[in-house]
């Protein structure tokens, strides 16, 4: 197995930057395909999420040439120079990639230490590169095994218990922000999985006046009615955004959904009552340029990354437990996947072998067929085995001691549990 993996995420990269190589799906499957088509790849998996985007391969070359390769077409696909991304982008081999997996799948690497999205996402992410064809067996055996213990490990640990996600974030800010938030007015723009969890934590609170604005306006429909509030479609954003006191935002959009205009205009419609602007999404929804105004409160990913640090600690327990099950669980399979390398070797030399004694079986079975006495057909038998058996072993370990290696004759001796 050569298993690579190379991205970046938060904590090496700004918003800023992780959202210029953030992927759709539609750009995940051409990028795959892309991908496969390099001499450097034979399988791969691109996960890309608001925090990370991150690239699994499978590899039939082992050297520096590959990671360079690859890296520099992921972004050249996304149309980003390489100079720029190469400051932030890192890069894992074998057992520090597998263990580099398996840290992200458990939620060990996330914005929100144990946030239960994470898995979830990898899956995803990994049926997707299957139904691309960019999966085969090596990647599947990886994933298999990284979707199985890492649900181990979190249960064990508590790691994903009473988990934080940046959706809870999102509310706890507005909670902080707006002393009587049930009084308020909240739009949420998108219909995923991360605003479907804010609103449920906003009608925990008791926050009824809720608008949330989808592409999609049946879909945002839907998720409105859930939660007793209104849909509305993108379209509608503008005559509506002066209503919200608290606007929440994470879609899948290449381009921002908020801009300096549009929300200077409800400011003036709302004569400069204040408002929060929760950016959770990569690329991000709210231009930048809206944190100039006056009135506004702009947080996004990173300033969500800051209020995780201070909180940390009360976490780190589990996390602790969790990473030395991680190191466990990662020596178990590389010792696993090199078993399954010796038993290909073991099966070749078995057939090799086998093939070897049934010639001379047939050899010898004619000339007992030809009155070759049966005692003397049997003395060719066995010499012609051994002669068989014994002629590239010697040749090669012959050419060992020539060439003067001599950790060939060595492991000759143990191979072949020799006493000299």
């Amino acid at each position: 197995m050569s298993l690579y993996s190379f991205g970046l995420n938060h904590k090496v990269a700004p918003i800023a930057v992780r959202e210029k190589l953030a992927l759709s799906a539609e750009d995940n499957r051409r990028t795959l395909q892309a991908l496969l088509e390099q001499h450097a790849v034979n399988e791969a998996m691109i996960l890309s999420t608001c925090n990370r985007t991150e690239v699994y391969v499978q590899s039939p070359v082992t050297d520096t040439e590959s990671q360079q390769i690859i890296q520099h077409y992921l972004t050249n696909l996304c149309a980003v120079p390489y100079e720029q991304m190469c400051p932030y982008l890192y890069f894992h081999q074998e057992r520090s990639a597998l263990r580099h997996l398996l840290r992200v799948a458990i939620g060990l690497d996330s914005m929100v230490l144990g946030e239960p999205q994470i898995l979830g996402q990898v899956k995803a992410a990994y049926s997707m590169a299957e139904e691309e064809g960019a999966v085969g067996a090596h990647l599947r055996r990886v994933f298999q095994y990284v979707f199985s213990v890492s649900k181990q490990i979190r249960s064990n640990t508590g790691i994903g218990a009473n988990p934080v996600s940046v959706a809870f974030l999102a509310v706890n800010i507005a909670k902080q922000i707006f002393e009587s938030i049930d009084k308020t007015n909240v739009m949420l723009i998108g219909s995923g999985q991360t605003i479907t969890l804010v609103a449920q934590y906003l009608q925990d609170i008791n926050v009824n006046n809720i608008i949330i604005a989808g592409r999609n306006k049946a879909r945002a429909t839907q998720l409105a009615e859930r939660v007793a509030g209104e849909g509305i479609s993108l379209q509608d954003i503008p005559d509506n955004l002066a209503r919200a006191d608290i606007v929440i935002s994470a879609t899948a959009s290449p381009l921002p959904i908020l801009g300096k205009g549009m929300v200077t205009t409800a400011l003036k419609q709302r004569k400069y009552k204040p408002m929060l602007l929760v950016d959770i999404a990569a690329p991000r929804d709210i231009e930048a340029q809206v944190a100039e105004l006056d009135s506004v409160y702009l947080y996004n990913l990173d300033d969500l990354q800051k209020l995780i640090e201070q909180g940390l600690s009360k976490r780190q327990f589990a996390a602790e437990q969790a990473e030395a099950l991680v190191d466990a669980h990662v020596d178990y399979f590389m010792r696993r996947l090199r078993s399954l390398d010796a038993n290909t070797t073991i099966t070749a030399y078995r057939e090799q072998t086998t093939a070897q004694s049934d010639d001379v079986l047939q050899k010898a079975q004619q000339l007992i067929a030809n009155g070759t006495p049966a005692e003397e057909a049997l003395t060719w038998l066995a010499t012609n085995l051994t002669n068989k058996f014994m002629h590239q072993p010697s040749v090669q370990l012959r050419q060992a001691a020539e060439e003067g290696q001599l950790q060939f004759l060595q492991m000759a001796k143990t191979l072949f549990d020799l006493d000299v």
